[in-house]
C-alpha cells in the first residue's frame, strides 16, 4: 500500500468525492521523500519555466516513493494541481517541473522525448 489513508478520509471517499487538499495531505504524509523532492523542484522553477532534480534517492525505499507518486495518475495530477506545474519523470529519480507556459516548449519536448530518455541513461540506473 502506498498511501496511509486516515479512516475518516477513507469513509468520506467511500461516500463521494474528496477535495484535493485532503488528498494531497495524505500524499505528503505517506510519501515524505517524494513530497520533498517534488516540492523542491516545483518551488525552484526558474525564469525559463523549468527545474529538475538529478540526485538519486538514498535508498530503494525513497526510490519507491518517487515511483509510486509519479506512476499514479491521481497522485501525479494532485501534485501538479497543488504546485501549479507539469511534472516530467526519467530514470526512476529525475523529476522535472515545468510551468504551464513552458509545456510543449523546446526544453519540455526534449526532456520527454525518447532521445532525452536515452541520453539520460547510465549503467547504475539500469536496475531501477
Amino acid at each position: 500500500m502506498s498511501l496511509d489513508v486516515p479512516a475518516d478520509l477513507l469513509a468520506r471517499a467511500e461516500a463521494g468525492p474528496v477535495d484535493d487538499a485532503d488528498f494531497v495531505a495524505v500524499v505528503r504524509d505517506s510519501l515524505p521523500y517524494a513530497w520533498e523532492v517534488i516540492s523542491s523542484v516545483a518551488t525552484s522553477v526558474d525564469a525559463s519555466g523549468f527545474a529538475d532534480n538529478e540526485i538519486p534517492p538514498p535508498s530503494e525505499t525513497e526510490r519507491g516513493q518517487l515511483l509510486r507518486a509519479l506512476a499514479s495518475d491521481a497522485i501525479r495530477g494532485g501534485l501538479e494541481r497543488h504546485f501549479g506545474v507539469k511534472l516530467a519523470f526519467q530514470n526512476c529519480h529525475r523529476v522535472a517541473a515545468f510551468t504551464p507556459s513552458a509545456v510543449d516548449g523546446d526544453r519540455y519536448r526534449a526532456f520527454i522525448s525518447p532521445r532525452g530518455q536515452l541520453l539520460n541513461q547510465s549503467p547504475e540506473l539500469r536496475d531501477c
